[in-house]
């Protein structure tokens, strides 16, 4: 049970911190340049110039940190419906798990909640 509880942490954590940089930073920086965004919103704020530095930083980060949470999503939650199994959680708490992975800040109160109820379960890992 430790190694499947590091692991589900691990991965929480890293896909927690990818898609906070992503949300927050990359797409800001990418798309706020006062143009229309994804056919979705008729313009966006003007928060970087077309075409500058850090526009290119914002597309760079979205582009490669958008597929390396994408993979690394899919890792997590492998992970935590492993954990799931093994800890025998029931449907509505694994499902509240794995959803709060696709929410940016909102996956780090779901890491904490897992851990702590895996470890009031098994005192050992604590």
């Amino acid at each position: 049970m430790s190694r499947t509880l590091t692991a589900y942490r691990v991965m929480a954590t890293i896909v927690g911190v990818l898609l906070v940089v992503l949300c927050l930073i990359g797409v800001p920086l990418a798309n706020f340049d006062g143009s229309p965004m994804w056919e979705i919103f008729d313009s966006t704020p003007a928060w970087v110039a077309t075409g500058s530095d850090a526009q290119r930083a914002g597309e760079l980060i979205t582009t490669y940190l958008g597929v390396a949470h994408g993979w690394l999503y899919m890792i997590f939650l492998f992970s935590a419906f492993l954990l799931s199994r093994r800890d025998g959680w029931d449907l509505p708490f694994t499902l509240v798990t794995l959803v709060c992975g696709t929410v940016p800040l909102l996956s780090f109160w779901a890491e904490h909640r897992a851990t702590k109820r895996v470890r009031a379960e098994h005192p050992e890992l604590a």
